[in-house]
């Protein structure tokens, strides 16, 4: 801007100059004019010769004033240009003042040229006048022009200095990132060697364990070799005294058909008869008396094991409700959220697909949704359009994107922290987001993921009471229900959706099984299955952790009551401790001791296969004796 300025001011004072002196030039003249004595033809000529220099002057203004505003122009041009440009502009506006001072020249020489027949004299000396002035001009204008040069070279090299001293910081940040890049690059190549290596280790140990298993099958594989020879030696054995035997046996049944005068069918009928009413009541004694041992002893460890675990787990016992109730601050929002003619309402319906319920409750509403995910979205984002205050359809689609990504997250989040709270890790990110779901799903008015919680912790502590390593049995606990965050998605038992999961996304088998077992959809096999089972019944049976509706619980126990009423020698049934304990009367005349335990074995063997329950129930067959007699 320092060169325009210069330019400016340049071209301005020669276009001065010029007209100063064109005036000065004009006012001798006039002196002149005035001063000599003439006829009348030289005053007119004189007269015109002044008009005539008054309009060269005012055209000399115009020109000048031309030549100022083309000089902005050009020099606005010369700041945004390289060095070549500004010479140039410096050359044209240099030219064109050159110009306009032979043009000023030329007119002053024709004025003097019509006035040189009044005053010649006046005439030579305004020309050396103007010629001096036009020099002096020329003069200055020419230093004007060197200062401009200079002033756009010192602008240009400044221009130049900061281009590189600007690519000097792009290479540097340039080079500063590509150290990040080579940083974060080895870091990235570290791990994943570190991970290799992890895996090449795990694969070494395996190889090692299949090596050893191999050995063992070997070995194995001799000892059953030597086994089969052995037991077909004694195949021989046995095969030879089998012979023997059937002889003996020959004998035998025809020296007893000709003492009992019976024949062999009749014989074996009744023999038969009599062995299995016999074998039957001695099966009966045995399985007595091996259950009443083993619940001495099994009972006793595995009462110890389960309350251990569960006083070493603290849990609320409050279930949770399956609706959710917004509370509003008056019910005049009611009609805000209905909207005229009911577009709000028909809006939110069906941008979140929950549906609003509107009744006569005093500033409330309720919201109703099989999915319990898309209900929390739905009450959050009514929770938000009532606490804006801007209720209307576009609004509604604005804040539901707001609440779904807000929802996600706490979903998220809640995944996170039970899977820290449990101790577990290296787990597929699917799974993660399937589990943060069931942040927002009940059973029972349970809630399904501080039930995995839970169990996770109770099977952990029985495996830590049993001496076996809890974390893949505290793994399979808690991914027991996975299932459930896609049954109103997917068709068919969680336990068996569980399962299919976890093996898609690179569980273990024992985990697949623990799984698709701990409903008895499949049998277990295996410890982890038997552990997870009785973790998931004592969580989910516990008082105060579930709940059921009052028609569900009388249907219950009525079809208890009428399975066991329906057993023969029954007199009275009564279900007692909300269903979970069932006391059968008996009558001793028709049922005797063996009998009762058969028939509280079949009792509950049918409750089993007919009813679905939290926890289990116990039966109990009361057989009672009284005799009486009068002393008179």
């Amino acid at each position: 801007m320092t060169t325009v300025g210069v330019v400016v001011g340049a071209v301005a004072a020669l276009a001065l100059i010029v007209v100063v002196g064109l005036v000065l030039l004009a006012r001798m003249v006039g002196r002149l004019s005035a001063g000599t004595p003439g006829t009348a033809r030289t005053d007119a000529e004189a007269e015109q010769a002044r008009a005539l220099l008054e309009a060269e002057t005012t055209e000399a203004r115009a020109a000048a004033r031309r030549l100022v505003e083309s000089a902005r122009v050009e020099a606005d041009e010369v700041a945004t240009r390289l060095r070549t440009r500004a010479e140039e502009d410096a050359a044209r506006i240099a030219a064109e003042a050159e110009r306009a001072a032979e043009r000023g020249r030329v007119e002053a020489e024709r004025v003097t040229e019509r006035a040189r027949q009044e005053s010649e004299a006046a005439v030579g000396k305004a020309r050396r006048e103007s010629e001096t002035a036009v020099e002096k001009a020329r003069q200055e204008s020419e230093g004007v022009l060197e200062k401009a040069r200079r002033e756009a070279e010192r602008t240009v090299a400044q221009a130049q200095a900061l281009a590189e001293q600007a690519a000097g910081d792009v290479a540097a940040r340039a080079r500063r990132e590509a150290e990040q890049v080579v940083e974060l690059r080895s870091a990235q190549l570290t791990e994943r060697l570190a991970d290799v290596e992890q895996r090449l280790n795990r694969l070494d140990e395996r190889e090692r364990r299949l090596g050893e298993e191999a050995e063992r099958l070997a070995a194995r594989d001799r000892r059953i070799a030597v086994a089969e020879a052995d037991l077909e030696a004694r195949e021989t054995e046995v095969g030879e005294q089998e012979v023997a035997l059937a002889e003996a046996d020959e004998e035998r049944r025809r020296e007893l058909s000709r003492i009992a005068g019976l024949t062999a069918e009749a014989a074996k009928t009744e023999l038969v008869g009599v062995i299995e009413v016999q074998a039957k009541r001695e099966a009966a004694v045995l399985i007595r008396d091996i259950e009443a041992d083993a619940r001495n002893t099994a009972e006793q460890r595995a009462r110890h094991i389960v309350v251990e675990a569960i006083q070493r787990v603290a849990s609320e016992q409050t279930a949770e409700s399956v609706v959710s109730v917004l509370h509003l601050p008056s019910d005049e929002m009611k009609g805000r959220i209905i909207g005229r003619e009911g577009r709000n309402i028909r809006a939110f319906e069906s941008v979140t697909g929950v549906n609003l319920i509107i009744d006569d409750t005093p500033e409330a509403v309720l919201l109703s949704c099989f999915d319990p995910v898309r209900r929390e979205i739905g009450r959050v984002t009514l929770e938000k359009l009532v606490l804006d205050g801007r209720i209307h359809p576009h609004r509604i689609e604005e804040v539901h994107d707001l609440a779904r990504y807000e929802v996600e997250k706490l979903c998220q989040r809640a995944a996170e922290d039970a899977l820290v709270e449990v101790g577990i890790t290296n787990i597929h990110p699917e799974l993660v987001e399937l589990l943060g779901r069931l942040r927002y799903r009940t059973s029972y008015g349970q809630n399904v993921l501080k039930h995995l919680v839970e169990t996770a912790h109770i099977a952990g502590l029985m495996a830590a009471e049993l001496g076996l390593r809890p974390e893949l049995i505290k793994r399979g606990a808690f991914l027991h229900d996975i299932g459930k965050a896609l049954t109103h998605e997917v068709e068919g038992s969680h336990a068996l959706i569980g399962a299919d999961l976890a093996r898609r996304f690179g569980e273990s088998e024992e985990v697949v099984h623990a799984i698709e077992a701990h409903h008895n959809e499949v049998q277990p096999q295996t410890i982890e299955a038997v552990l997870t089972q009785a973790s998931d019944s004592c969580s989910g049976g516990r008082p105060g952790a579930r709940r059921e509706s009052l028609e569900v619980y009388v249907k219950r126990l009525e079809r208890i009551e009428e399975i066991a009423s329906g057993q023969l020698g029954v007199e009275r049934v009564f279900a007692m401790q909300a269903g979970r304990e069932i006391r059968v009367m008996v009558r001793p005349d028709d049922v005797d001791d063996i009998g009762a335990a058969v028939l509280a074995r079949d009792v509950a063997k049918q409750i089993e296969d007919e009813l679905t329950y939290p926890g289990q129930i116990r039966v109990t067959v009361v057989r009672e004796s009284r005799v009486s007699e009068i002393a008179r």
